[in-house]
C-alpha cells in the first residue's frame, strides 16, 4: 500500500481521502480548518501540522478551491523548505496561467509537480470512479499508479506539460456548461408547449444523449431540485471565466461565450449562487 498525503479537505479532497483509506493506503491529511481533519483521523488518517509536514509523509495530492488558494498554500517558502524529494499533484481546477506559474515555481525549487484535475463529483471520488486528467512527467505518473487507480476508473494522459491538464479540464467544464444551457433552453421550449419536463429528460437521456451530464443534470432541471449542489453556480461561473481567459490567451473568439457569461451573471443576480449549476435553467425559464 502507498503512503500519500492530501491537502485540502473540502468535498472532493475528503472524498478522495476517504477512498484511499478504504483501499488500505496510509494517508496523512492537512486542512486550514480542523473539523475535516478530525473526521478523517477518526477513519485512520494521520494529521499533519503543516504543509511541509505533509510532504515529509509522502506525495501530496491537493484539492483546493482556486488559483489563489493553491498559490497561497504552496508558496515559495514551502517549496524551498520541502526539498527535491517532494512531489506535488495538483488536482484542482486552475487557470492555464496559474498552472504554468505553478510548474515554473516547482521546477525552480526542484520539487516534482504534476497536474491531475478530475472529472466527477465527490461521491464519485469516494467510489473510486473519477476520471483523472494527468499531465507532466510520465515516470512520475507511473510511480503514482496505485494511488490513482484507487480513486479513479481511468487515468487519461493528456500532455507532457502539467498546464496542459488544466487546459483539458477547462475544456471539459466548458462542454458541460454548453450542455446545461442546451438543456435549459430545450426544457423551457418544450414546457411552453405543455410537455412534461421529466418525460423529456427521459427521452433525451435514453436516446440522443445518454450519460451522467444529461441524465443527472437533466433530472435536476426537470425536478427543479438544485440542492444539495454537486457543483455550485458560483464555481461554474468561475470555470467559465477560466475558459474565457484561456481562449483570450491564444487569440480565440468563442461566439457563445458572452451569452453563457450573461446567463451565469443572471443566475448569480437571482440568488442562485449556491445552487447546483443546473439552476441556470431557471434563468431561461424566466426569460
Amino acid at each position: 500500500m502507498a503512503q500519500v498525503s492530501v491537502a485540502g479537505l473540502g468535498n472532493m479532497g475528503r472524498g478522495m481521502a476517504r477512498r484511499l483509506l478504504a483501499e488500505g493506503h496510509r494517508v496523512t491529511v492537512w486542512n486550514r480548518s480542523a473539523e475535516a481533519v478530525d473526521e478523517l483521523v477518526a477513519l485512520g488518517a494521520e494529521p499533519a501540522a503543516s504543509v511541509v509536514e505533509l510532504f515529509a509523509a509522502g506525495p501530496v495530492l491537493s484539492s483546493l478551491a482556486d488559483d489563489a488558494a493553491v498559490a497561497a498554500v504552496f508558496d515559495d517558502t514551502v517549496l524551498t523548505e520541502v526539498g527535491s524529494h517532494a512531489v506535488h499533484v495538483s488536482m484542482s481546477t486552475l487557470s492555464v496561467a496559474a498552472g504554468r506559474a505553478l510548474a515554473e515555481r516547482h521546477a525552480a525549487a526542484g520539487v516534482g509537480y504534476l497536474a491531475v484535475p478530475v472529472l466527477g463529483r465527490p461521491a464519485v471520488a469516494e467510489a473510486g470512479q473519477l476520471n483523472l486528467l494527468a499531465a507532466g512527467d510520465g515516470e512520475s505518473i507511473d510511480s503514482l499508479e496505485a494511488v490513482f487507480s484507487a480513486i479513479g476508473r481511468r487515468t487519461w494522459r493528456v500532455g507532457d506539460q502539467p498546464w496542459q491538464a488544466n487546459a483539458v479540464k477547462i475544456t471539459m467544464n466548458l462542454l458541460i456548461i454548453h450542455a446545461l444551457e442546451a438543456m435549459a433552453e430545450g426544457f423551457t421550449l418544450a414546457e411552453r408547449y405543455g410537455i412534461d419536463a421529466d418525460d423529456l429528460r427521459e427521452l433525451i437521456a435514453g436516446t440522443l444523449f445518454p450519460g451522467p451530464v444529461y441524465q443527472g443534470y437533466g433530472r435536476s432541471m426537470a425536478d427543479r431540485d438544485y440542492f444539495p449542489a454537486g457543483f455550485r453556480t458560483a464555481l461554474g461561473s468561475k470555470d467559465l471565466a477560466l475558459a474565457a481567459a484561456a481562449a483570450d490567451a491564444v487569440g480565440l473568439q468563442l461566439p457563445s461565450m458572452s451569452a453563457l457569461q450573461g446567463v451565469f451573471r443572471s443566475a448569480i443576480d437571482q440568488a442562485l449562487t449556491d445552487h447546483d449549476w443546473a439552476s441556470i435553467a431557471e434563468v431561461v425559464r424566466k426569460a
